[in-house]
């Protein structure tokens, strides 16, 4: 054997294997395998105990780390309120989750920023202001693409939306669809910003036109293409969308018109969505004076019907051309529906017509029977208003007139100021409770709905 080199037996018992092939029961193999030398490490030669002064230094080391820790701690938290770092926290999980809100709808918007919007409005210049709604004033906009938008602006004191309440509405305004609603484009949410990007409108608002501040006329056949476009925006509301929506303002200002005087519900921000198995919500007073229906006004009981009755005073609008009240006028023509109720018991009821609009010519039939909808819309109980499927097909010439119910005197409210309250927000509608008994209490019959 060589020195330095060891010896291996190795024995296998191989079976199985006929004697013939000449394989032995047991082979022995010697196998010289030469051993590399290797030098014994230095870590299993020695292990001696750690020194103590290297023990004194880590641990004066960890305490010196940890007080430094506690110190920017403690400046952290006092140059930092906790309130303010929890807005911090909550805009870093908000923003993410932003686009989320937009996702599934059954139409793509835009999520705008707020130079964009500042930019196309010419930071917001007062000369591009289109109008002041009940929630901030809209503006005319061009955006990079040479699109025309309307621009509103929420003012913050009105608005005590946070961004999630603000999307998550903004959704669901997206979800309804129809050609006699404004189109609502996109949307931003910048900080304390809140701000709607809808279609613009270029024949603007219908209270330009019929209250005289645009010189424009408008022919039997427009105001009756208005009057049904309006009627068909607000059954898709109450009756076709699958969520059922009470606007609540539904007035001249908020109907606009587009190039071809075609007529879209805009204005949103008084909105309810109504839930189906209620007949009517309590609810704080909300809307227009002279448009609000009385139960909702005194009780505030809303329905779809306070929709019907706004309605119904603004289809007088449109035919007589004039504000539904007017206080320079006479005192029997100073609140519309009141004054065309006396005309109609007079039969005198065609007076009540734009003179210009009775110059150019009408179909008397046509005017009569709009008319006769707009007296069936302020009837005095909401349940004798009909629903606006009705009115369209009365509208439309679908229903026999004659078929109709004959329409009862609305009750009008006393229009008369208070002199001991002078703040009175609703000094021009005022009438007692007990002379107007709720109908939903009552056991007063509805008026059965003509048959389509």
């Amino acid at each position: 054997m060589l020195p330095g080199s060891h010896i291996f037996r190795l024995s296998c018992q191989i079976s199985g294997l006929p004697a013939l092939f000449g394989y032995p029961k047991e082979t022995e193999t010697m196998v010289r395998i030469k051993a590399e030398m290797f030098p014994p490490s230095p870590l299993l030669q020695s292990s001696k105990p750690m020194n103590n002064n290297t023990v004194l230094y880590v641990l004066l080391g960890g305490l010196i780390l940890l007080l430094i820790c506690l110190i920017l701690l403690i400046l952290f938290r006092k140059l930092i309120k906790p309130v303010e770092l929890k807005e911090i926290i909550l805009q870093s999980k908000r923003k993410p989750a932003a686009p989320d809100y937009f996702s599934g709808n059954l139409r793509t918007i835009s999520y705008f920023d707020f130079r964009t919007l500042r930019k196309a409005t010419k930071n917001f210049n007062p000369a591009n202001q289109l109008g002041c709604g009940g929630f901030g004033p809209v503006y005319k906009g061009k955006l990079d693409d040479g699109r025309m938008v309307a621009v509103k602006k929420l003012s913050l004191g009105k608005s005590q939306q946070g961004e999630a309440e603000f999307l998550a509405e903004v959704r669901l305004i997206t979800s309804i669809q129809h050609k006699n609603l404004v189109r609502l484009l996109g949307c931003c949410s910048d900080g304390s910003q809140r701000l709607l990007v809808y279609e613009y409108m270029e024949n603007r608002s219908l209270d330009g036109i019929i209250y005289g501040k645009v010189d424009h006329f408008l022919d039997w056949s427009t105001r009756y293409q208005i009057i049904l476009g309006i009627a068909r925006g607000l059954q898709y509301l109450h009756e076709d969308s699958h969520i059922r929506i009470v606007h609540r303002d539904i007035k001249a200002s908020n109907i606009l018109l587009d190039e071809k005087f075609q007529p879209k519900i805009g204005d949103f921000g008084l909105a309810r969505f109504f839930p189906e198995d209620e007949a009517y919500l309590s609810t704080n007073f909300a809307g227009t004076l002279g448009y609000t229906a009385p139960e909702y006004a005194i009780r505030g009981e809303l329905s779809e019907k306070a929709d019907i009755y706004s309605f119904g005073v603004l289809l007088l609008e449109i035919i007589s051309c004039r504000k539904n009240t007017d206080l320079s006028l006479s005192s029997e023509m100073q609140y519309l529906p009141e004054y065309a109720w006396k005309l109609y018991e007079r039969s005198k009821v065609i007076d009540v017509v734009d003179p210009k609009l009775q110059k150019d010519g009408f179909v008397e039939k046509d005017v009569f029977q709009a008319i006769h909808v707009a007296f069936l819309c302020l009837q005095p109980h909401p349940n004798l208003r009909p629903p606006m499927s009705d009115i369209v097909a009365m509208l439309t010439c679908k229903v026999d007139m004659v078929a109709t119910p004959t329409p009862v005197k609305p009750v009008f409210l006393d229009r008369k100021p208070r002199n001991n309250n002078k703040n009175n927000l609703i000094s021009s509608e005022i009438i007692s409770a007990e002379s107007f008994p709720s109908p939903m209490l009552s056991d007063s019959p509805s008026i059965a709905r003509p048959h389509n």
